[in-house]
């Protein structure tokens, strides 16, 4: 299967926060589904992380602007529940 042709088959949303979730959190923050999507539209190999967490560090928007997050948790508990978990 090419690259381009990779879409989610099922959707879910978070029940509880985890490295996965809030690495989701971001993404979807910056407009995208996941780290798949980010890949396809920014055609970039890599993203950006912290090396101490593992959280996603810098993403880029369609519209071109950066979004810049800390080492820390950014995903609040009340927050989770509207992070979307894909399954491929």
């Amino acid at each position: 299967m090419a690259k381009a042709d990779i879409n989610p088959k099922s959707m879910y949303h978070a029940k509880k926060w985890s490295d996965d979730v809030e690495n989701l959190y971001r993404f979807q923050q910056a407009g995208y589904r996941d780290e798949i999507e980010y890949k396809q539209v920014k055609q970039v190999d890599m993203v950006e992380c912290w090396p101490e967490t593992g959280f996603v560090k810098k993403l880029q928007r369609r519209d071109n602007t950066f979004y810049y997050y800390d080492k820390q948790r950014e995903c609040e508990d009340k927050e989770v529940y509207k992070v979307k978990v894909y399954v491929y």
